[in-house]
């Protein structure tokens, strides 16, 4: 059985990767400014949102999209198995490769987006607790979000810090899932994406490719950490 719910989760995650990538060029664009429509190398309009593979004729195939769409589901079929989670958390891993595209492009995390992954998870999941009889775990989750959602907004409004609301709110969102999780998921979640995020952030200074002011993007890592702290913790 969890063999067979791994190549499900595997196929689901590569499938729905592939249809990301228009999405993704459509919707990295600077905050304020309309959804792209047109291909920004060929200027080649762009009719619809819905495309599977490359957004657009002069673009190589999103080999690593797909690939990492099908790592992540797999590693969530794995671990958890034939669970009430796992069709929550599926669908939330392809909305958070999305997100992590966007932010890897612009560093900007679209508020719809994240109220999307917010709704996609914390509902579901706060539901089926309820259904189950298990209120000290959607509190739990609920606790989790508030004091990440908190901490992070703290540092952001720090002086020079380059975390930023995106950040915060997509921090509050993983925190309810983590929490609902578990507090080890949660420790663990918040510790992988900053063990993630400084040796990237080193790597680019050593590199010359950003300097002690570049504002990094945040969210992938936050993302990768939240994937890291459910599978393991």
């Amino acid at each position: 059985m969890s063999g067979a719910v791994a190549v499900c989760s595997a196929v689901f995650g590569a499938a729905a990767a592939a249809f990301l990538p228009r999405v993704a060029d459509r919707l990295a664009v600077p905050r304020g400014t309309p959804p792209r429509s047109a291909c920004a190398h060929c200027a080649q309009p762009y009719r619809d949102w819905v495309r599977a593979g490359a957004p657009c004729a002069c673009a190589a195939r999103p080999v690593r999209t797909v690939l990492a769409g099908a790592l992540g589901t797999t590693l969530l079929g794995v671990t958890i198995g034939p669970a009430p989670m796992l069709p929550v958390l599926l669908p939330a891993a392809v909305l958070g490769l999305l997100l992590a595209m966007i932010d890897l492009r612009c560093r900007r995390l679209p508020d719809p987006l994240v109220a999307a992954l917010a709704a996609g998870t914390a509902l579901p999941l706060g539901a089926g607790a309820l259904i189950a009889g298990e209120p000290g775990r959607l509190g739990r989750a609920v606790a989790a979000a508030v004091l990440c959602g908190a901490a992070y907004l703290i540092v952001a409004l720090l002086p020079g810090d380059g975390l930023g609301l995106g950040d915060v709110k997509l921090a509050t969102v993983l925190g309810f899932v983590l929490g609902f999780a578990g507090w080890p998921a949660v420790a663990a979640g918040l510790a992988a994406a900053h063990l993630i995020n400084g040796p990237v952030a080193l790597a680019l200074l050593l590199m010359r490719r950003a300097t002690r002011g570049t504002a990094l993007p945040f969210g992938p890592a936050l993302l990768a950490g939240a994937l890291i702290g459910v599978t393991t913790a």
